[in-house]
């Protein structure tokens, strides 16, 4: 019998382990080499490029951008159309305590905001800018704003085609939504294969290692703690700290990141807005810097389209939308419409990417505190820019990054948890495997370069996005006459608000 005792036995001897290789000095910096060029070669895979139109562009990187403008016109701009329908539903206003599902629309929300607005928008605007320079950011808010559209269409799937067990609790996902949506239009073998598919390029995911990379170079900043043993360390306390979180379930899951997403975003907003207030006569300036180097970029490899593909990577990463992961989320929220799920789910790439990220670049440009071309930086740029304002944000920052990194972490383990189910059952011994090795992976994290680390992780999650796409194009249609039906029946009164 797997009882909680052999858990946290094997669990402990895997964190004896990782401390172990984190005290030996050269077996470390050996494995940090030899996975880094297994990765670096990974992503030169992944993110392999063809011409289009006289320019060279990765083709992974234009399969992600199309339906992004492909649907925001074919759903004729519900993106921007629908912001006072989804405040209402967030706020309640049409909340049915009886509807299937595990938690509100607004806890959905939060947990699949918690792994969006995080880390992607303060070290992934960081990475653009010292790569791309400041027009990178201009490219991130163009496809954050296309990515509303993509980010309505998979949750709206999620929660339509969705699993409600006896007990009540959920499973969805593009593992369910590509099998039963395709199935129920009579392509019942090329839904399976594609949900499989999904399902296999999504298991890599389990490694959530840009987030204890990032948090970690966020507190080394401050604290001057930077050798590879420490990063061992922060790795293994992360571990532990998301083992006690991950056990209790969405529930638990939902219950923290609802508390600590307004806390951790408020105190980066309002710090972001001390220095865009403060430097207010700057702001145009710094807009035009912004613009200029989105379609005049100097220095930049690649000219236009490497900026733009530098901004779509770093959009993409941060919205999430097209990977289909906070579909997941979204599918436990309690409803019995999913078009009103899709429409919570279009604000998140809004509030992640179009505010978030521009404050994040409009501090950058205000301070000065980017130089292109130079070695890849992440949030230890963010963290200069800021400090160069408010000598103590740094630190506060530091805590920010850290509550960022870790909701996002732990909103990836509730994703991550429905992919292992689906491919390995969800029996007790099965779930109580993949906590241990989900919480043990997280602990190299923090030993790699961000470099290495975003080669990873983009190489990873823009494959899960292939399955995902096919799908939503074939169900397109079935979408948008859901939506036609949804909006006539809150038009008539047929759907009325509760409160």
């Amino acid at each position: 019998m797997f009882s909680i005792k052999r858990l946290g036995g094997a669990f402990l001897a895997l964190l004896a382990m990782s401390s172990a290789a984190a005290a030996q000095d050269n077996g470390g910096s050996a494995f940090v080499r030899i996975t880094s060029d297994v990765i670096t070669a990974f992503s030169n895979f992944v993110f392999s490029e063809v011409t289009m139109f006289g320019a060279q562009m990765p083709w992974i990187v234009v399969w992600m951008g199309a339906p992004m403008f492909f649907l925001t016109f074919y759903f004729a701009f519900i993106n921007l159309r629908s912001f006072k329908q989804a405040s209402k539903i967030v706020r309640g206003h049409y909340e049915d305590a009886n509807a299937p599902g595990e938690v509100t629309q607004f806890q959905a929300l939060s947990t699949a905001l918690s792994g969006t607005v995080g880390l992607g928008n303060i070290a992934g605007v960081a990475v653009a800018i010292s790569i791309g320079g400041p027009g990178a950011t201009f490219w991130m808010i163009i496809i954050g704003l296309c990515a509303m559209s993509l980010k309505f269409a998979e949750c709206t799937l999620a929660v339509k085609y969705r699993e409600v067990r006896a007990d009540g609790t959920v499973a969805g996902g593009p593992m369910y939504f590509l099998e039963k949506g395709l199935s129920a239009r009579g392509w019942s073998k090329f839904g399976k294969a594609l949900a499989w598919t999904y399902a296999i390029l999504a298991f890599p995911s389990i490694l959530q290692v840009a987030q204890v990379n990032q948090s970690f170079e966020a507190i080394s900043f401050v604290t001057g703690f930077e050798s590879e043993s420490s990063a061992w360390i922060y790795g293994v306390m992360l571990a532990v700290l998301t083992a006690i979180v991950i056990i209790g379930g969405i529930k638990s899951i939902a219950g923290v990141t609802s508390k600590l997403v307004p806390l951790m975003a408020g105190i980066y907003i309002l710090g972001a807005l001390v220095i865009i207030l403060g430097h207010i006569t700057e702001v145009p300036a710094a807009f035009v810097t912004i613009v200029q180097g989105a379609f005049n970029p100097e220095g930049i490899a690649g000219g236009i389209a490497g900026v733009i593909i530098i901004g779509m990577k770093r959009a993409v990463y941060s919205t999430e939308a097209g990977l289909g992961s906070a579909s997941m989320a979204h599918a436990a929220a309690k409803t019995n419409e999913p078009v009103s799920e899709g429409m919570v789910a279009l604000m998140e790439p809004f509030i992640d990417t179009v505010l978030v990220s521009t404050m994040t670049a409009l501090v950058i440009v205000i301070t000065g505190n980017y130089i292109v071309g130079e070695e890849v930086q992440g949030i230890s740029m963010t963290s200069a820019a800021f400090g160069s304002v408010i000598s103590w944000f740094p630190v506060v920052l530091a805590v920010a990054a850290f509550l960022f990194g870790f909701s996002t972490i732990i909103s990836w383990g509730y994703y991550s948890s429905k992919v292992w189910e689906f491919i390995w059952g969800g029996s007790d011994r099965s779930m109580q495997i993949f906590k241990v090795v989900y919480c043990v992976l997280l602990i190299p994290g923090a030993v790699w370069s961000p470099q290495v680390v975003y080669d990873l992780m983009d190489g990873m999650f823009f494959l899960m996005a292939i399955p995902n796409i096919i799908g939503i194009y074939l169900l397109a249609p079935e979408l948008k006459r859901d939506l036609h039906s949804y909006l006539e029946r809150v038009k008539s009164g047929e759907i009325r608000e509760t409160r």
